[in-house]
């Protein structure tokens, strides 16, 4: 199942179409709280700032700061993958 919606992400072509896709699939706080944890994600891997102040910034806590350097140093490396061919 999981298989089959991966393969439906990769026909997306342009952020548009990820946009509406994927605000038909989640709900606004869902689609919010999946960016906040990309940003967590992109200021941990660019090692901007401290985690309290990640939390601050992006209005979170820090145990969910915590958790997303967890996934980006210890995870499968999906983090890593996606942060690296942006270039952030």
């Amino acid at each position: 199942m999981a298989q089959e919606l991966y393969t439906a992400i990769l026909k997306l072509k342009t952020p548009t179409e990820a946009a509406r896709f994927f605000r038909d699939l989640l709900t606004l706080p869902e689609i919010r709280e999946f960016s906040k944890r990309f940003q967590i994600a992109k200021a941990l891997y660019r090692k901007d700032r401290s985690y309290a102040h990640i939390a601050k910034k992006l209005g979170v806590s820090t145990t969910t700061v915590t958790r997303v350097a967890h996934w980006l140093h210890h995870g499968r490396g999906g983090y890593k993958l996606v942060l690296d061919r942006l270039k952030f």
